[in-house]
């Protein structure tokens, strides 16, 4: 039996600005967008090259918006992915250098925190 990990609620207070920020600034996919009814509103965004997807909306956790900590993304090159988070208006951190990897960090509009990290050749 496969457990496969395909979407994590992030909570947010701005769907519209949070949407914004994920497609337009960090690069995510904007793959889903439907209100359908009784005060819920379900935004699915995915990171391109991942299996796993984040929803934002109304109604969709109690969690407070900016209460998630530690979301993580990989990629083959932390220079490159600083360059175009940077780029696109994103306040990421310097690269930081740990014997487990190389990486950067950056939090959305509500304070939800991410890493970016480039695994070390093993």
């Amino acid at each position: 039996m496969d457990y496969k990990l395909e979407l994590v609620a992030v909570p947010v207070s701005d769907v519209d600005r949070a949407k914004a920020f994920y497609a337009e600034q960090v690069g995510f996919n904007a793959d889903h967008d439907h209100s359908p009814g009784g005060g819920i509103r379900f935004v699915q965004l995915t990171p391109p090259g991942s299996a796993c997807s984040i929803a934002i909306g109304t109604g969709l956790t109690e969690a407070a918006p900016g209460s998630v900590v530690g979301l993580q993304l990989v990629v083959s090159d932390i220079q490159q992915a600083r360059a175009e988070l940077a780029g696109r208006g994103v306040e990421v951190s310097e690269v930081q250098e740990f014997p487990w990897g190389s990486f950067v960090f950056f939090a959305d509009p509500d304070g939800n925190r991410w890493a970016v990290q480039e695994v070390p050749p093993r």
